[in-house]
């Protein structure tokens, strides 16, 4: 596990790596009750239908179990934000995490100029993601992370092209455990949902909103 806590201590390494785990699923016989709790609990959640979500190949190498879900936040034909969720665990627990699950993502998005010009953009960013967790009442730890603002100039053949700018969040934090040494996962998933809403420029979505739809398995084709 040395090498996962290296690529994890900034809470920003393995997002990159697709390789899948032999228990990405969740379900195998072999996993810990604990992590097949927390898996069920995402993928029965429902979520906003603004928010499409399926599960994807789970990083290697960064804990024994691992379950990886992606988003993305769709109006009408066009995608305003996307990102990745990762849930890990490590039944002997981790130095570095405090605990024995830790939740690592990806989120992006395009902005908007006057957004990007913003010299306290990062630090606006970031707090979105510790306000959406604190927003439903939360534990969790040792969060950390990264915020990155990048532009594109196109030139030549792509000179009509306008100026872009996209926003990139990496973080991780613990979720504490609750009975039975298993995290909330469902209200940290609905967290991370409210931060790709607020990234995308969606208004919030109120308590017990009815227009809220059941985590599908797996994103079909789209037309866009």
């Amino acid at each position: 596990m040395a090498a996962a806590q290296e690529r994890l201590s900034d809470g920003t390494g393995g997002m990159d790596d697709a390789k899948e785990t032999g228990e990405a699923d969740g379900h195998s016989s072999t996993a810990p009750l604990a992590f097949r709790a927390a898996v069920e609990a995402l993928r029965s959640s429902r979520l906003r239908p603004q928010i499409e979500v399926a599960q994807t190949k789970a990083p290697q190498r960064l804990a024994p179990y691992a379950y990886a879900l992606e988003a993305t936040v769709v109006d009408g034909d066009q995608d305003l934000a996307d990102g990745r969720l990762v849930l890990l665990h490590d039944p002997a627990g981790h130095d570095a995490w405090r605990g024995t699950f830790r939740l690592v993502t990806l989120v992006r998005a395009e902005l908007e100029p006057e957004m990007a010009a913003d010299p306290l953009l990062p630090e606006v960013c970031w707090s979105w993601l510790t306000g959406a967790l604190q927003a439903r009442g939360l534990s969790y730890g040792e969060p950390s992370g990264t915020v990155t603002r990048a532009g594109s100039h196109y030139f030549g053949g792509l000179a009509e092209r306008p100026a872009a700018s996209q926003i990139e969040i990496r973080a991780s934090w613990t979720p504490r455990e609750g009975l039975g040494g298993i995290p909330d996962t469902a209200g940290h998933l609905a967290s991370w949902c409210d931060l790709l809403a607020q990234v995308a420029g969606l208004p919030p979505a109120g308590p017990g909103d009815a227009s809220v739809v059941t985590l599908p398995q797996r994103r079909g084709p789209q037309s866009r």
